[in-house]
Order: C-alpha cells, then sequence, then structure tokens
C-alpha cells in the first residue's frame, strides 16, 4: 500500500494561513498598520485604491528593518516580539505570531522599501505570491513603504467572494477606527482613491474620539476613571440623552488592543438600567490597562477574543466605575447663596392693599350681527346658504375617510378563502392586536407588524416607481455619521431620496436633513435617518435590491403605528383591508407572524 500523508508545500502552507489572517483588504490594513505602531512610527499614512482591490499602501516613519531584516520578516514564523514560549504571557506589541507579513506575500504582490536608523541606503524588495524576485539597495528615508497591490490575485475564489467597494471600504474605515482610538499619540491619516477620508492630528483621547466621530460626540462624553490592583480603566461613557437603538459607538481596549466582549457590555449597560429605555445603547471607549499574565490573546487568529483570568472582579470594577461617572454627571450643583450686589426682589403679600386683580372690561351690549348704521340687525339668510356642507360631503369629505389613506394601485381583490364572511366591527386588544370575527374563527392580527408590512409593499413600490412625496422641515437638522459609515453614504442617499428624503453633505462627515418622507410626522429627522442608515448597512449583501429592502423595511419598521396606540373601527378596518391588498399577508419582510387563526371549534371546546 502506498504512503498517502505527503507534506503540504510552503506556497500551499502560506495560503492555507492566509485564509485564516488574511480575510479582506481591512485584514491587510490592520496587520501592516498595527505593525508600524510596533515600530514606534509618529506618522502612519494609508492609501487605498479601489477599497484595497488594486492598492493597499502604508507609509510609516517607524524605526525601519535592516536588509537581513526585510527578506527575512516574510517567512513563517519570524517575529521580533517574542523569543519564547513565556512571551506569549508577557506580550506588549500588536502582533507577535509573525504570520502577518507571509499571509500577505502569499496571496497579493507586495512591494516593501524600507531604510533602518542609523544605515544610509535602504532595501527595495518585492515579492509575487509569497515569491521574491527582485531585491536592490534604494535610497529612502527611515521607515517602511508597504504597497500591497491586486489582493487574492492567486485565489480567484477568493477574490470573487470580495463584497462590494462601499462595504470593504467601510471595514477599511472600522478596522483603521479601532487602531486610530488607542494611539491618540500617533498621527494618522487615510486616503481612498485620491480623497482624505481621516486626516488625524497629535493630541488627547478626547479630542481624538471627537476628530473621528465629530463634534457632537464631545457633548455626550463622560470621564471614567478607576485604578485597583486588579486592573486600571479609563475612557468615557455616553450620557443617558446618547443612547441609540442602532449604531452606538462601543469599543472596548485591553493594553491598546481591540476586544469583544460581551460580557462586560452587560456591565456597562446595568449601570445605565432604568435610565435609558430598553434595547438602547450608549456609546463607550473604554481602556483596560491590565498585567499581560492575567489576559490570554492567543486563542484566536483576529485577536479580538481575549480571555480574563479574574473576569467577574473586574466586571464588578466596571459597573462601579460606569455608575460612579453617572453618579458625578448627575450631582445637584451647590447653590449660590451670596446676593451681595444683587437686585431686590420684593416678596408677595397677599394681605397688601395696594395690588388689584386685573380686570378686563368689555361692552356688553355689543352684537356684531347689528347693522351700525341702521341699528337694526342684518337679513337672514336663506336655507340653502346654510346647508352648504351638503353640496361638499360626497366629494371632499366621504363617510369612509381614515386616518390611514389607502393607495388605489395596491387594492387588488381581497383573497376571500382567510377573510370570509369578515365582521364589519372590530376589536382591540390591550392596545396591540386586531380581533375580528371570520368565517373560521377568530382572526389576530398584530398591529404594528402588520402596519410594517403594508408600509414595506408601499416604499418598495415608491423605489420601483421612483415616487416620492418630501415633506419639508421648518429649520433643517444635521446629523453626524462616523467614517466607517459615510463610505456607504454615497451609495444610500440617492436611494433616500427616491422616497422622500432631503439630504447634502455638509463635510467632515455631517449632513443637513432638509425634507423627509411623507407621513413621519412627529419623529426626530436626525436620529431617524442615523437608524435607518445603520439598519441599512448591517443588513445589505451588495445588490441594489437588498439595499431597496433593506431602507425599506428600517423606515417601515420607524413610521409604523407602535404597540399601545388606540384606533378607531374605522382605522382597523383599513388596517385589515390594507393587509390583505399586500403580497404576504402572514410574514413581516424579515420573518415575523402578523396573523394567528383561533379556529372556531377550538372556541367552542372550550365552552362545552
Amino acid at each position: 500500500m502506498s504512503d498517502v500523508i505527503q507534506l503540504l508545500p510552503d506556497s500551499v502552507a502560506n495560503q492555507i494561513a492566509a485564509g485564516e489572517v488574511i480575510q479582506r483588504p481591512s485584514s491587510v490594513i490592520k496587520e501592516l498598520v498595527e505593525n508600524s505602531v510596533d515600530a514606534g512610527a509618529q506618522s502612519i499614512q494609508v492609501i487605498v485604491l479601489d477599497a484595497g482591490r488594486t492598492l493597499i499602501q502604508v507609509i510609516d516613519n517607524g524605526r525601519g528593518m535592516s536588509e537581513t531584516d526585510a527578506r527575512l520578516a516574510f517567512e513563517r514564523h519570524a517575529t521580533s516580539k517574542i523569543r519564547k514560549a513565556d512571551d506569549l504571557f508577557n506580550l506588549h506589541t500588536m502582533g507577535f505570531r509573525g504570520e502577518a507579513l507571509p499571509s500577505v506575500a502569499a496571496v497579493s504582490q507586495v512591494e516593501l522599501i524600507t531604510r533602518a536608523e542609523g544605515e544610509d541606503i535602504g532595501t527595495h524588495l518585492v515579492l509575487q505570491g509569497s515569491r521574491v524576485t527582485s531585491q536592490e539597495p534604494i535610497a529612502c528615508p527611515v521607515g517602511c513603504n508597504f504597497r500591497v497591490e491586486n489582493i487574492f490575485f492567486n485565489v480567484p475564489a477568493r477574490r470573487k467572494f470580495l463584497k462590494t467597494n462601499a462595504t470593504e471600504l467601510s471595514n477599511i474605515l472600522t478596522a483603521y477606527e479601532r487602531i486610530v482610538l488607542v494611539y491618540p499619540q500617533i498621527a494618522f491619516s487615510l486616503h481612498s482613491n485620491g480623497q482624505e477620508l481621516l486626516n488625524l492630528k497629535q493630541g488627547s483621547l478626547r479630542q481624538r474620539i471627537v476628530d473621528v466621530f465629530g463634534k457632537k460626540m464631545s457633548q455626550d462624553l463622560l470621564p471614567v476613571e478607576v485604578d485597583t490592583a486588579l486592573c486600571r480603566i479609563s475612557g468615557f461613557v455616553g450620557k443617558p440623552e446618547s443612547a441609540r437603538k442602532k449604531g452606538a459607538q462601543t469599543f472596548f481596549f485591553v493594553n491598546g488592543r481591540y476586544m469583544k466582549h460581551a460580557y462586560f457590555h452587560k456591565a456597562v449597560s446595568g449601570a445605565f438600567e432604568r435610565m435609558i429605555p430598553q434595547g438602547m445603547t450608549v456609546p463607550y471607549f473604554l481602556y483596560f490597562d491590565v498585567s499581560p499574565a492575567d489576559i490570554d490573546v492567543n486563542i484566536h487568529p483576529t485577536k479580538t477574543e481575549i480571555k480574563f483570568e479574574n473576569e467577574q472582579s473586574i466586571w464588578q470594577i466596571l459597573n462601579a466605575a460606569v455608575k460612579d461617572a453617572i453618579g458625578r454627571f448627575c450631582e445637584v450643583p451647590s447653590i449660590d447663596f451670596d446676593t451681595e450686589g444683587k437686585p431686590e426682589i420684593p416678596v408677595f403679600n397677599p394681605q397688601h392693599d395696594g395690588i388689584e386683580m386685573p380686570k378686563v372690561s368689555y361692552n356688553p351690549d355689543y352684537n356684531p350681527f347689528k347693522n351700525v348704521s341702521t341699528g337694526g340687525t342684518r337679513p337672514r339668510r336663506s336655507a340653502s346658504d346654510t346647508q352648504w356642507q351638503q353640496l361638499y360631503e360626497d366629494t371632499l369629505f366621504p363617510q369612509n375617510t381614515t386616518l390611514f389613506p389607502q393607495d388605489a394601485t395596491e387594492q387588488p381583490a381581497t383573497p376571500e378563502p382567510l377573510i370570509a364572511e369578515k365582521s364589519p366591527a372590530h376589536y382591540q386588544y390591550k392596545g396591540r392586536y386586531i380581533m375580528t370575527a371570520v368565517k373560521s374563527g377568530l382572526m389576530i392580527i398584530d398591529q404594528h407588524r402588520a402596519d410594517v408590512r403594508i408600509r414595506y409593499e408601499r416604499y418598495m413600490g415608491q423605489f420601483a416607481q421612483h415616487q416620492s412625496n418630501t415633506q419639508r422641515l421648518l429649520f433643517p437638522e444635521v446629523v453626524q455619521f462616523a467614517p466607517s459609515e459615510v463610505a456607504h453614504l454615497d451609495l444610500l442617499i440617492p436611494e433616500l431620496s427616491s422616497i422622500g428624503f432631503d439630504m447634502s453633505p455638509l463635510g467632515g462627515g455631517s449632513y443637513a436633513v432638509a425634507g423627509v418622507p411623507s407621513g413621519l410626522e412627529g419623529l426626530q429627522p436626525a436620529l431617524l435617518v442615523q437608524e435607518i442608515v445603520s439598519d441599512s448597512i448591517g443588513q445589505q449583501t451588495g445588490g441594489m435590491e437588498q439595499i431597496h429592502s433593506a431602507l425599506a423595511l428600517s423606515l417601515a419598521r420607524h413610521a409604523a403605528i407602535p404597540h399601545g396606540q388606540v384606533l378607531t373601527n374605522e382605522e382597523m378596518e383599513t388596517i385589515v383591508n390594507q393587509l390583505f391588498a399586500c403580497a404576504n399577508v402572514n410574514y413581516t419582510p424579515d420573518g415575523q407572524p402578523i396573523i394567528a387563526i383561533w379556529p372556531q371549534t377550538d372556541i367552542e371546546k372550550l365552552l362545552t
């Protein structure tokens, strides 16, 4: 029997490793920028073309590499960060495995120009698919200049599954945000297709947060500071009024490394219990300084899942620190009793005789119907003059007018089997369900979900027909978006305009909302737009049809009648009729049931 186990070639092994480390262009930027940070750079510039498909360039002024180090850096498990296994429990750098550069080189064409401190000449190295094609000396400044071109050129299946440029650019900005928020002492810049997206100067942490997420964020930040034997926690949490359902900026960092931690998120949310509505989240930027021996970052290739040795104790410390920050913010200011030089305010005395109640004078003999010149009364009107309303009752005031106007184009024949012999009278149960009798039993309709389905199909029809009805705002409202959201707005704004939104860019991630679709009166336009954009970014998969569906669903959720709103019988009748005119009456666009039928036989069994 022949042997079947063989050693994989280095080129194949490198591509397998690259599949774990390099998932998309944002992974390349993350690895290269983290290497620049570890190299002590004070200025890092990132340039991308076509959201990283064509080019990713990272330029820094760090320590640079010698000729030997530059060649060795692209070998697997070659690193300057650790020397022995024990160093894994005392990490002070972002990278440590020695897999980033080999993985990048395995799936792209790489060009490196670097010069180390103290050397007169630099090194120019060119690789293609892990294979070195040229190496020569070159004159260059101290630091590194990486050019990564045509990512996944030799793995066409991986390149085919990349998302749209807007989605990939958003992922790049998300990864970039997680790095720039940790190092405010380093200057960062990001350019995409020749356009500057970020230009962050050196400064304080608060200033860096404001530079990334807008000036409005500065008004909502509460400082958090606590130092214990287990850990040190610093940073900022948002005020209760800054809470959002979608798109809240939530960041945890431990020893300068971004992490995801659902358990610690509950600690922050628990501190705001009963202060914000359920389901909403406040923004926070929290930094943990923990002994490297008490955490393990080597449990996932992306290094975002970190295990803590004293997790429960740190949870309590975090919860108490956030509560303390909220308490200081809500502290009642002291009363100033210093009245020297202040004007004298007399004290009200009800017994004082000099005060009289105000009086209103009028002429009791005045009659507007008397003829002033003759002193008589005006002639009486004919009966036809006083019954003018009847002339228009069939045109302006029809008997079936309700708060929910029906679109004549969306009124196909009502399906007979499900609502045969439907009762004209309806009952609203606990402000949530519409109950009506049908031939087969008792039909129960969730009023909010039914209206979501109705409005969703209405908005999808507007997308298809490019119809919009805009309600202009008296005063335009300004809404601020994160850089990762701005990358999607160029694609979303034309679609939002097609359903009635009027938005114009102001620069720096700010947009003016001057109009919203009609029928959204009473909603906050700025908050509405933020949540719609966040929902759409989270649900879109690349096609225009999916973008339309995500926008229509998000807008329908916000505009639909809420649970608890009392409806008249006419309004319930309209909802039922419009629902059964929809293409799908049983489920909402996201799959939630709308209708339930309680069979007549089951009802009769209850009374036997």
